[in-house]
Order: structure tokens, then sequence, then C-alpha cells
């Protein structure tokens, strides 16, 4: 039988499927119901400095995607440190915690989530326009007060995926996630004439197969740029959709 094992910046993991970090692994229970689905490893859902003030609804489906506004966790940075990464660690998997989003929210949360068990970081940091500098001050700040990799998850939303992506690596980021969710973007219900989201504005942020082509473009640019490994995210929903990130790069 073929083997799918895969290393990436030292972590093995049993095949390179892996869930993003989002409503679908909102928690321990989450991250173990995708363990036993056939994850290959873990990524669990973004945590701050303080939980998240969701709106109502915060998820809407639009024909086969997503729109959400659920931000990050909702639930407390000690709530997770306590109980939702030990129940995720028991599935034996590596664990990758997306923590967000200053440099000094990152190198605060950072060593928690480390001693809690993390095998590495996905940073967040919002969603940017044309100054890589957020992005390098986040690495930066994770590098210097953990010894685990360091993933810095990139945004689709700016002019140059790539040059972020370099400026990433030099400030010594391991990886690269790519890409986030696309947005903000609006989706309005006719039968009412609200928005399907309950923020301030009704805006929220777009996931699943209809940004999976800019995925994979962003992914090969990204590549073509870096040296580090890179993660592809966005869209994903066949052994085909995968193939293609694999093979862009």
């Amino acid at each position: 039988m073929v083997s799918l094992n895969v290393e990436v910046c030292g972590l093995k993991f049993r095949n390179p499927v892996l869930p993003a970090a989002g409503p679908m692994v909102r928690d321990g229970d989450a991250l173990t119901l995708a363990a036993e689905g056939g994850a290959g490893g873990l990524v669990a859902k973004t945590v701050s400095v303080s939980p998240a003030e969701v709106p109502r609804p915060c998820i809407a489906k639009i024909k086969d995607n997503l729109l959400n506004a659920e931000l990050w966790t909702d639930l407390p940075l000690e709530r997770w440190l306590k109980v939702e990464y030990p129940k995720a660690k028991k599935t034996g998997l590596p664990l990758i915690a997306s923590i967000g989003y200053r440099a000094d929210e990152i190198r605060e949360i950072a060593p928690k989530v480390e001693k809690a068990g993390a095998n590495a970081l996905e940073l967040s940091t919002h969603y940017l326009g044309h100054d890589p500098t957020p992005v390098v001050e986040a690495t930066e700040a994770a590098k210097e007060v953990v010894s685990i990799p360091i993933f810095i998850k990139l945004s689709p939303n700016v002019l140059d995926i790539a040059a972020f992506a370099k400026a990433a690596e030099k400030a010594g980021a391991d990886g690269i996630v790519a890409i986030n969710t696309l947005g903000p973007c609006l989706a309005i219900d006719v039968e009412t004439g609200l928005p399907y989201l309950g923020s301030a504005n009704g805006y929220g942020w777009l996931s699943g197969p209809a940004i999976k082509p800019l995925a994979v473009r962003c992914v090969a640019d990204i590549c073509r740029a870096v040296k580090i490994p890179v993660i592809g995210v966005g869209g994903i929903s066949s052994g085909r959709d995968a193939a293609e990130f694999i093979m862009a790069g």
C-alpha cells in the first residue's frame, strides 16, 4: 500500500490533508472528529488574547460556498490551554495552533500555546493591503519566544502575495500557509432584503470552491518566490483539488 506520510518542518503527518483553521475546528471535540475522519494533522481555530464577540448569524451557505463572520474563537484562551488543546493532543496527531493578530498579542500568546503542547504555530495577521510590515513583525515576535516551527498565513487581499511570502521568509518564517478567506463579501437574502450575516454591515469572508482557482494561483506564485514549505488552503473538496495544489508547488 502506498504511504501518504509527509514531513514538513520536522512535523510528521500521516497524510497531507489537514483541516483549515476556522469554524469546523472550533474546539477539541471538533478536532477529534477531524482526526477520526482521517486528517493527517490538526489545525485549531485561531485564538487571541480575548475571545471574539461573534455576530449572529455568523455563517451562511451561498450556493456551494460559505460566507462567515466568525472572526476568531469565542472561547477564552485559558479554555484552549487547559481543555481544547489537550483534547486535540490525545489524538496523537501533530497540532498546529493558529494565533493572532498583532505582534504584541502573538508575543504574549505564543509561549503559552507552545507550553500547552502545540507542535507548530500558524500566525494570522488579519487582512492586509500593501504593507508586509505586520507580517514581518508577527513572525519576528513569534520567533523570539518559541522554538517550534512558525507558519505565516497569508491573505489573498494583497496586490503581491509573493512579496509578502518573501518578507515572511526573510523574517524567519519556517513555512507559508495560503490562502485565507476572501473578502469582505456581501450576500443578501432576496426574500427579506437583508444580509444573510449578522455583522454590523452584513459583510463576511468567502471560502469554498469559488476561491480555489485564486488559491492555486497564489500558491504557485509563492512557491516560485520562496524556498520554505507552502501549505495550500482554499476550496479543496476532492482529491483532484488537492492534486492541483500539489502540482502548483
